[in-house]
């Protein structure tokens, strides 16, 4: 034991030596001498050794090792962490092909397990599942210290499985519990609208996959004549960057978009807007709330920074920091964030998130209590036939065919952030100059 005990040493010499080999270009940049590095690692080396011979349970040096760096990945923050092969594998699966899960989007907030959104139309969104329910438990497993890849591990599953998850919801005086069922998930990105008598176009983008900006151009293609846009990006937990960064490109003409900046600043960039690639300046509103993150807050915050569009609803998540992927070996890799977003102006997304311009919370378009009006019928000379023979008419009339395309004055009235955001983009219709 004592033998294989010094080899085993003597290995973790060689690689931290190796280590320090490559990292020693940093010190100059880190302010770090040589010999605080050298006795920190010597610290390391000696912790891992003790690990190995008295841990009450046998363990591998290989264990030892990955859990050295899970630990470590894991207090960085919420967002970084080590993917083994299982979660590597598992990562591949939800980038290139379908998987049977929740349609969930969850993240870190105080040290809980919070849900950003539910993605519209999978299982987590039909059994009502809200932005900033926080996540007690997985089934009978504790999501207490528990990271967002466990957490996601428990939560996929194969298709049409299911899954108990308990819920703290601001407001409920008791946890919810939710039986979910798992499904395929397959997201409709990007859907419009117009509205009843109003010539306006309602751009919903649900996430942002790869698709997003070719289903806005074509969407816009067809809506040409418009008045007006209102984006609605409530509940959008975000995605891929170049979408973001492109979809916000369609609508203003110059400028910085984003800005990714990080430590090393060689790894900073500028994503800028380009005048052949705007395709309208209608008035526009943006539709923002708390389930609203990353990519979704990128678009709003800088839509919002370049005057370009009113932002109507909710403070959103906070999320904007940038991770990548970078393997290790074949079958293993690291998530590291490895820079921050910033909006045009210079604001942070990370913690802060964007601020409406106008706050709207959610709910129904406030109506008088009572409808009460003098009507032909409460005359004392009303005509009776008559309102019978209308009656019977009505009857015998075939019921019109509800246009799921048109968001109708009924349910435009049930949801009052939407109802604001038609009213002021119709004020900035009137008010914009014509050309």
């Amino acid at each position: 034991m004592k033998k294989t005990r010094l080899m085993t040493l003597g290995f973790v010499a060689t690689l931290i030596g190796a280590t320090f080999a490559l990292s020693t270009n940093l010190n100059a940049q880190t302010g770090v001498s040589e010999e605080s590095r050298l006795s920190a690692l010597a610290k390391f080396t000696k912790v891992l050794g003790t690990v190995e011979q008295y841990y009450v349970d046998d363990i591998t040096f290989n264990e030892i090792i990955t859990k050295s760096i899970e630990g470590l990945l894991s207090n960085l923050d919420a967002h970084s962490g080590f993917l083994d092969q299982k979660k590597f594998k598992d990562m591949k699966v939800q980038t290139d092909g379908e998987f049977g899960g929740l349609g969930i989007t969850v993240g870190m907030r105080d040290g809980a397990l919070t849900v950003i959104a539910p993605i519209e139309d999978t299982p987590a969104d039909k059994a009502g599942l809200k932005s900033g329910d926080i996540v007690l438990r997985i089934d009978e497993q504790s999501t207490l210290n528990m990271t967002i890849d466990e957490a996601v591990g428990l939560m996929r599953g194969k298709p049409q499985t299911d899954i108990v998850l308990t819920i703290v919801r601001e407001g409920e005086a008791k946890p919810l519990t939710f039986k979910i069922t798992r499904d395929i998930i397959k997201i409709n990105s990007v859907y419009t609208k117009t509205f009843e008598n109003e010539n306006l176009l309602y751009l919903r983008i649900t996430s942002f996959d790869k698709n997003v900006v070719e289903k806005t151009k074509e969407a816009l293609s067809k809506h040409r004549s418009v008045n007006g846009i209102i984006m609605d990006l409530r509940n959008n937990p975000g995605g891929l960057l170049d979408q973001a960064v492109n979809l916000t490109d369609l609508f203003v003409s110059e400028g910085i978009i984003v800005s990714q900046k990080g430590r090393v600043k060689g790894e900073d960039q500028d994503y800028t807007a380009s005048k052949r690639t705007t395709i309208t300046n209608v008035p526009m509103v943006v539709l923002l709330n708390g389930g609203s993150a990353s990519a979704s807050e990128i678009v709003g915050g800088a839509l919002q920074d370049h005057k370009r569009a009113i932002v109507v609803g909710e403070k959103t998540f906070g999320k904007g920091s940038v991770q990548v992927i970078l393997p290790v070996g074949n079958e293993e890799a690291l998530r590291l964030t490895i820079a921050r977003y910033y909006l045009p102006s210079g604001r942070t997304i990370q913690a802060v998130g964007v601020t409406p311009d106008i706050i709207v919370h959610p709910g129904n378009v406030p109506a008088p209590e009572t409808d009460y009006s003098i009507k032909e019928n409460d005359l004392k000379l009303h005509l009776t036939s008559e309102l019978e023979k209308l009656a019977a008419e009505q009857k015998m009339a075939p019921k019109k065919k509800t246009d799921e395309s048109v968001i109708s004055a009924k349910q435009l009235y049930g949801d009052i952030q939407l109802k604001s955001a038609v009213d002021i983009v119709k004020v900035l219709s009137i008010t914009k100059p014509k050309h």
